[in-house]
């Protein structure tokens, strides 16, 4: 028998460029396949990558559909394929994609599936899947945060850094955020970050130093080559900077003797180019470690606005402005 297929809506990349170029138009998904279900999507987070995707900067993992954006979603399951065991259809989920989440249906594998906390509304569900799982992995998979260690977080206004400082805080380590803007030091401090710094014409060190002398265990670093040198600085001996993010630049001067000095760690992290099996093994982890924190509101999405999927264009527009804390979050229904 021949697959059916599944007609909805998607924002497209009509070509690359500035928000204008995102349209909304018919979408079709197959069938799912064995071990896939279909998602009917309510919600999807909107996140950077979206914004450098649309600008032809970031193009979808090869194999991923190249001209709908969207790195998140929420909403319920509407179809399962053969041999899918312990999902139904209509159990609220959510989850990571490596592109397609700005549509109202998307096709992934069981594995990659995350049960929405009961009590929890899906548009705060689709602020979660990116930044808690990019941070999860991040700093308590590879950085190994501990009990007592102090995490310098940067941009702690964004959906990153609100969802990294909660998780540090929750782990009983101390968080250390940084923003270039001063309204967002401020409501970073309400939101519970232990001390914020203000980041000056790209200097933080000395102030980072201010409030913890020997230095930092671990700097999250989502502006890469631009901070290099001060998040060096920042390191205590032994300490280590994770980059996750480029949007200061890619390349950077570095002081060998410098890493010497101060026997540091520096490693690199992306999530959305990920095999398959990885991102499984991600997700099933999340789901042990963090789904917890969440169901008891330990750790909750910080969210912005919930805006309508056809003011997708004005949400790009606010996020690359830089007027965003926490997230934005894009709903079919709103």
């Amino acid at each position: 028998m021949k697959a059916m297929t599944t007609l909805g809506r998607a924002i497209y990349i009509r070509e690359p460029g500035k928000p204008e170029v995102l349209e909304e138009r018919p979408y079709s998904v197959r069938a799912p396949g064995a071990s896939e279900v279909r998602v009917a999507i309510q919600a999807a987070g909107l996140n950077r990558a979206d914004c450098l995707q649309r600008r032809g900067l970031y193009p979808a993992p090869k194999g991923t559909v190249q001209d709908v954006p969207g790195l998140e979603y929420a909403g319920h399951i509407a179809e399962v394929g053969s041999g899918v065991t312990g999902w139904n259809v209509g159990d609220p989920v959510m989850g990571i994609a490596s592109g397609g989440a700005m549509a109202t249906e998307i096709v992934v594998h069981e594995r990659l599936l995350v049960p929405i906390p009961v009590g929890m509304d899906v548009a705060s569900a689709a602020g979660i899947p990116e930044v808690f799982f990019t941070v999860y992995d991040a700093l308590f998979r590879q950085a190994s945060v501990s009990i007592g260690q102090t995490v310098l977080i940067h941009a702690a206004g964004s959906g990153i850094g609100t969802a990294a400082g909660q998780l540090v805080h929750a782990a009983g380590a101390r968080a250390i955020g940084s923003s270039r803007s001063p309204h967002k030091v401020e409501r970073a401090r309400q939101a519970g970050f232990d001390d914020v710094v203000l980041v000056r014409d790209g200097s933080f060190a000395d102030a980072v130093r201010t409030r913890c002398e020997r230095g930092v265990d671990v700097v999250l670093d989502t502006v890469g080559a631009a901070y290099f040198q001060e998040n060096l600085r920042s390191l205590c001996q032994g300490g280590h900077l994770l980059v996750i993010g480029l949007l200061g630049g890619q390349k950077a001067e570095i002081s060998l003797a410098q890493l010497l000095q101060k026997r540091a760690r520096v490693s690199g992290s992306v999530l959305r180019s990920r095999p398959h099996e990885e991102k499984a093994m991600l997700t099933q982890a999340f789901v042990r470690d963090v789904l917890p924190l969440l169901a008891r509101r330990t750790v909750e999405p910080v969210i912005q606005e919930v805006m309508p999927m056809r003011d997708i264009a004005e949400a790009h527009r606010r996020l690359e402005a830089n007027e965003v804390y926490g997230k934005l979050v894009l709903s079919w229904s709103a």
